[in-house]
């Protein structure tokens, strides 16, 4: 679930934008206590829970100003915030499985409300379907919007969750599922500020006093308890759409940026910087070490990143690794640390079969459907798709060790790569050279469009903006190879393009996935019916998926899961991977703490060690 450290989701949308940079204090300033991020996204909401903002900014700034019952560390453990709260397993039946969370007394939101087990309960708003229906919310498994623009629903948590009960003390809740299931510990709910989204409904603006907060939150209980269709419809509203904002300052409603994590938003400006300042009632996870600022500073141009850092302008640098910027990074000398670290990012395509739920139009361009001419289309695309060229040109200038990446669960070089890719049926999209692929993309595409060795059949593909010199060079090699298999792809960049991934006048679109827990599912919840962003549909990847995100398994058996999913995903020509992303961090030498993780936040996952 979304407070729950970003466990629900385990991909996220990696995002690249650009801006016109803004003026900003030197990193290096006397007082060592402000610590400035590049960042090559620009930020548009405070709740990336929402499907058009799982962003990563946007993900990381929740995660310094939300902590939950646990996070990753950079070893991939799941590590229990008992500074925070403790929950335990009450009942393991065959029928019933019961965990008990428990927040510790004392801890307290930014406003100084204390936090309870009633801010918990919007969770279970937020993830079940069954909820969501009763309350009037609507149905999160029709074609239907429902009130609560949710990524929560549709998952194990809804397959299997019976009751959601909560303690006469209120500091407790109990969740109540059918059975057990592996990745139960991801599930668990996470607190919200729910007297700020009951003050918000009331169109309230500035922060309530102790006696009335606590009087909200009463106010939230009873409209949970009693499914109060008006009361939450307005929380709804303002979950879904009061947080989608670009600037803060003086005139921003306080409400929208109460927290509980080490450090909350006090400024942004529109794409240029997120300025964040320590939480002084902050007692919900590890204490901090010494920063009390941290600044996001949105720079796209990884080149120039490198110099803001260089100039120590910034401290610390994860932007869009390129063989210029690298070059300037390790130019730099002793005051800056680089390090490479394995990060669980990567590119890939996906193309559009289909009408995502909830979207009204139905999608009618060429790879519509799963007819015979539908999947072939689709596999020339993705057979024309230069991988191996985008490896060459632009990941191998950073990793010298680059290769094509082939399967959508395994990165290379973990154990079970090569089997998988044995297994699936990927060579289908790897046999002969480039040459070779593009010439038998272009024979089925003539099949039924004769002339599309010289009038191209026209793709519209979705990107993210031009002021990125990675995905700008990719995109321009997919344009030219794909024009030899028949193909006239539109590669006018989108501004805001994350919005877009539902739309259907784009029948592809690449960008990347970053991993922010490790799942039994693994990497393809996104390709079931009631996910699928292209309108992908197909009812064996969503029975299988749910066994794997339901059913106790072995190691053999999920892996027999896995490779029937690849196998249906390449059979229908859906989606390939391109390369994992390289990892590189930089970082000014004075700042101490720093050890990236594999997954999302990398950098951040440790903030409150950080120091000068």
């Amino acid at each position: 679930m979304k407070k729950n450290r970003g466990a629900k989701v385990a991909l996220a949308v990696l995002a690249v934008a650009g801006l016109a940079l803004g003026t900003l204090s030197p990193a290096n300033a006397a007082t060592r206590s402000t610590v400035v991020i590049v960042d090559s996204n620009t930020f548009t909401s405070l709740n990336p829970s929402q499907p058009d903002h799982n962003l990563v900014l946007n993900g990381n700034v929740a995660y310094l100003s939300s902590m939950g019952f646990a996070y990753y560390n950079n070893k991939v453990d799941y590590v229990r915030n008992t500074a925070f709260g403790t929950y335990k397993i009450t009942k393991r039946t065959a029928s019933e499985f019961k965990v008990k969370y428990t927040v510790n007394k004392g801890v307290k939101w930014s406003d100084g409300t204390p936090i309870t087990g009633v801010d918990l309960l919007l969770s279970h708003i937020l993830s079940s379907n069954d909820y969501s229906i009763a309350a009037g919310l609507g149905d999160p498994a029709s074609d239907t919007l429902q009130s609560f623009d949710s990524l929560g629903y549709n998952g194990a948590y809804n397959e299997l969750i019976k009751d959601v009960s909560i303690a006469s003390d209120r500091m407790s809740v109990v969740l109540t599922y059918k059975k057990f299931f592996p990745d139960w510990e991801l599930y668990g709910p996470g607190p919200s500020p729910v007297h700020t989204l009951m003050a918000l409904a009331n169109g309230e603006k500035k922060l309530g006093t102790y006696p009335h907060n606590v009087a909200l939150k009463s106010k939230f209980l009873t409209a949970y308890q009693s499914k109060d269709t008006a009361t939450l419809k307005k929380i709804a509203k303002v979950w879904s759409d009061a947080y989608d904002i670009t600037t803060v300052d003086s005139k921003t409603n306080p409400l929208l940026l109460v927290g509980n994590g080490p450090y909350l938003v006090s400024s942004i400006v529109k794409d240029q910087t997120v300025t964040m300042k320590l939480n002084p009632n902050y007692n919900s996870g590890p204490a901090t070490s010494g920063i009390e600022t941290v600044v996001f500073k949105t720079i796209p141009d990884s080149t120039a990143a490198a110099q803001a850092l260089a100039n120590k302008e910034v401290d610390v640098y994860e932007a869009i690794a390129t063989a210029d910027s690298v070059a300037a990074l390790n130019k730099i000398g002793s005051a800056v640390n680089v390090d490479g670290f394995a990060i669980s990012s990567y590119e890939h395509v996906e193309v559009r079969s289909g009408s995502a739920q909830g979207v009204k139009d139905k999608y009618t361009g060429p790879f519509a459907g799963y007819s015979q001419q539908a999947k072939d289309l689709r596999t020339a695309f993705l057979l024309a798709y230069p991988r191996q060229e985008i490896i060459d040109k632009i990941v191998k200038p950073v990793n010298p060790k680059a290769v094509v990446m082939n399967s959508l669960q395994y990165f290379p070089g973990e154990t079970a790569y090569k089997k998988m890719v044995a297994d699936s049926g990927a060579e289908k999209f790897t046999e002969g050279t480039q040459a070779q692929r593009t010439a038998a993309a272009l024979a089925l595409v003539k099949k039924y469009y004769p002339n599309a060795g010289t009038t191209g059949v026209k793709i519209k593909m979705l990107w993210g903006q031009p002021s990125n010199p990675r995905r700008a060079a990719e995109a321009a090699l997919v344009k030219a190879e794909e024009a030899k298999a028949g193909f006239d792809v539109d590669i006018t960049p989108t501004q805001g393009w994350s919005a877009f991934l539902e739309d259907n006048k784009y029948d592809v679109q690449f960008y990347a996935w970053s991993k922010t827990a490790v799942t039994q599912s693994g990497n393809y919840g996104s390709y079931k019916s009631t996910e699928s962003q292209t309108g992908y549909e197909n009812a064996t990847v969503d029975e299988i998926v749910s066994s794997l995100e339901t059913d106790v398994l072995t190691p053999a058996q999920i892996y027999a899961k896995y490779v029937a999913v690849e196998k249906i995903l390449i059979a229908d020509a859906v989606s390939i991977p391109i390369f994992q992303w390289p990892g590189v961090v930089a970082y000014n030498s004075d700042l101490k703490g720093m050890d990236p993780a594999p997954l999302s936040p990398t950098v951040l996952w440790n903030v409150w060690d950080w120091h000068f």
